[in-house]
């Protein structure tokens, strides 16, 4: 049987029973997609803009950090350490995360003049307080004593603990520590070096305690 596209409606053909209901349904699905396609596309253009400012995170409480000489107004989750904050949100890596649990020193940075563990330490907790990192410490162009003596010596290596121990270090100039290699080993034992360059490290803090 051939097909009659003038056929009427009162003799329908198998064809134009299944040409009619399938554009039907087609038709159909596209009214019910449509809508929902413009529903999410304007939730995500919404979620864009939320985001805009920050992360939009439920709980998040608003704090000031004074990062090197700058205000930083930040909102943390409360549960947010201070390295994270510091890599993760303000996007300093010099610091470095590396065992993550206090033991290795690779995060060290100073807070109010004092050196921590930044990884052990909430973010909330230095609300208003003073931090300096390995960026505020020095430029290429200029840099921290302490930064010259160990390039100097020698006492960088693979470079992932340096941060981390010249950040000591320089503390260390400012605590009580007696005048032999055996006193700064011992203030420095909490920095680990998977390298092995202690000796080029306990010279280096050396050299610049004979400048001071």
């Amino acid at each position: 049987m051939r097909y009659n596209p003038q056929s009427g409606p009162s003799n329908p053909t198998r064809r134009t029973f299944l040409l009619t209901t399938g554009s039907t349904a087609a038709a159909t699905i596209v009214a019910a997609c449509v809508p929902a396609h413009a529903n999410s596309t304007a939730a995500q253009s919404h979620s864009t803009a939320a985001g805009a400012d920050g992360p939009n995170i439920e709980g998040a409480v608003p704090i000031t950090l004074r990062i090197n000489g700058k205000d930083r107004q930040l909102r943390v989750d409360p549960r947010t350490t201070l390295l994270d904050c510091i890599r993760e949100t303000v996007a300093l890596t010099g610091t470095k995360k590396g065992c993550d649990h206090g033991q290795c020193g690779a995060c060290t940075v100073h807070v109010n003049g004092r050196r921590v563990n930044s990884c052990l330490s909430l973010a909330v907790m230095h609300d208003g307080e003073e931090i300096t990192t390995i960026e505020g410490l020095g430029t290429p162009d200029a840099l921290h004593p302490m930064q010259a003596a160990f390039v100097a010596c020698d006492g960088y290596q693979c470079g992932y603990c340096t941060s981390g121990q010249i950040m000591s270090a320089v503390a260390l100039l400012k605590e009580r520590c007696g005048p032999d290699d055996a006193a700064v080993k011992e203030l420095m034992s909490g920095n680990i070096c998977r390298c092995g360059a202690y000796a080029n490290i306990v010279a280096a803090i050396q050299q610049v305690r004979k400048t001071k």
